[in-house]
């Protein structure tokens, strides 16, 4: 159709570091588990200092938990930011220095969901927001699920101490994403790309260990 732009293959449509210059990086705020940096630098050799101001954060992981009858499993949590009970897959940020991603995740699935998984993928890598926040997250598809043995089960306080379990059809999970049911971006995101790739029979998804250069670790 004349006027209308040639589609770029998809191998090309991929991310990639960009280097700045840096003038200056200040800490204004430290908090419990992230800080907020000031940092002034320029787009340009010759263009105008700029300042922005963003959670300096140190990366997260997401796990989509799916049982053999192809259910997931999502968890109701508080989350008082935005007053709302929302439903999410188990996640937690890594925050134990030199820790491989994968046991990360592994952790955090059991100690948000009593379960352990035998079979591990990466379903996707986002930036939770990207323009204030260095937050990057690795969502993970966990299969061939048991559960931990009770005695070795993490006790929960807190918003945790609240938490209510639902296994929901792939299917019914993606209906409620697009009816604006759900909006934890884990979860939304863990959903579709779920979904996206059981067309291929999963087969297409990275290894638990595939590289992730996007976390702040790796930058």
């Amino acid at each position: 159709m004349p006027g209308t732009p040639e589609a770029t293959p998809a191998k090309e449509v991929s991310d990639a570091p960009s280097p700045r210059r840096l003038l200056s990086s200040e800490k204004v705020y430290e908090g419990r588990i992230w800080d907020v940096v000031s940092d002034t630098f320029q787009l340009s050799e010759t263009g105008d200092a700029l300042t922005r101001d963003y959670i300096d954060h140190p990366g997260a992981v997401a796990i989509l938990p799916m049982n053999d009858q192809g259910q997931i499993l999502l968890l109701k949590q508080y989350r008082h930011p935005v007053g709302m009970d929302l439903w999410e897959v188990p996640a937690g940020l890594l925050d134990v220095e030199g820790e491989d991603f994968v046991v990360g995740a592994a952790r955090e699935l059991a100690e948000e969901a009593d379960l352990a998984a035998g079979t591990w993928n990466v379903l996707a890598d986002v930036f939770n927001s990207p323009g204030s926040s260095s937050e990057a997250i690795r969502i993970y598809l966990a299969r061939d699920l048991t559960e931990v043995p009770h005695h070795e089960r993490h006790e929960r306080t807190d918003e945790e101490a609240e938490i209510e379990f639902h296994w929901i059809s792939l299917d019914d999970a993606v209906a409620s994403v697009l009816a604006g049911r759900l909006h934890n971006p884990s979860a939304v995101v863990g959903i579709l790309a779920a979904a996206a790739a059981r067309a291929g029979g999963y087969e297409d998804l990275r290894p638990a260990d595939a590289p992730w250069p996007a976390h702040p670790s790796q930058r």
